[in-house]
């Protein structure tokens, strides 16, 4: 692990370094610049996630990729996950759970998700990466400024002083349309669920379809004031909260 002292300051350089360049380039030059250090790809294999991941594929198939299995996903996240590890070739994939022992003690019943959704997602996802991660510099995320909220200033290059680690945001710059784009000339395979309305996709319980003009992260955590699962910082503090979404 770097010292935290000085990840803004690369976090800067790299965004200067790279500022005019596409996200291809980004995650190329990242994977081997010495500034940046042992990367891994951290990904939730939804709706969106195939084109970073046949990005990273192509770009560099022994990338270390970790799939947070929380236990409480849709099967066909299960399934399309498999699928997808094979057809991309990922050749260092590592998934991801909580600690038995934990899960039980915090979480005996299973419905931990309907008293405290933040206390769940640090148990069965926040916790377990932070594990994951450990010995890596950084980590490679598919967020996107169009997604909205703590997302919408994203650079390239994001300093995390918290964790000591560096996150790099190759497709920080792509438009909804660039991401279709992309996966519909690659001709690669959607995730199932996305054909019955589910555009941002987690948890099986946490996780509603979304209507015709409603924002394509309305069905996550409805009813909670909460739109992120609380594996990204932003000004030292996790990043959970939102406005409050309709029942």
């Amino acid at each position: 692990m770097r010292p935290e002292t000085d990840l803004s300051a690369r976090a800067a350089s790299l965004n200067a370094r790279y500022r005019h360049h596409g996200a291809t380039a980004v995650l190329e030059r990242a994977l081997k610049d010495p500034e940046v250090g042992r990367i891994a790809l951290v990904s939730s294999f939804g709706s969106e996630s195939v084109a970073l991941l046949h990005l990273v594929s192509v770009v560099d198939p022994q990338t270390p990729v970790i799939f947070i299995d929380t236990e409480m996903l849709f099967p066909e996240t299960l399934t399309y996950q498999s699928e997808l590890a094979v057809r991309l070739n990922l050749r260092d994939l590592r998934i991801v759970r909580g600690r038995l022992a934990e899960t039980l003690a915090r979480d005996p019943d299973g419905l931990l998700h309907g008293r405290d959704p933040d206390a769940c997602c640090a148990l069965r996802k926040t916790e377990p990466l932070a594990r994951a991660l450990d010995g890596f510099d950084g980590w490679i995320t598919g967020r996107k400024r169009y997604q909205g909220g703590q997302r919408a200033a994203l650079e390239f290059f994001e300093a995390e002083p918290e964790t000591g680690r560096l996150k790099v945001n190759p497709l920080a710059h792509w438009s909804s349309s660039d991401v279709q784009d992309y996966i519909e000339e690659n001709r690669l395979p959607r995730h199932p669920l996305v054909a019955k309305g589910y555009l941002s996709i987690g948890c099986a319980p946490c996780t509603s379809p979304v209507a015709e003009g409603e924002d394509p992260r309305a069905g996550r955590w409805r009813g909670h004031q909460k739109d992120e699962c609380g594996i990204h910082f932003v000004d030292g503090k996790l990043v959970r909260g939102g406005k409050p979404r309709a029942a």
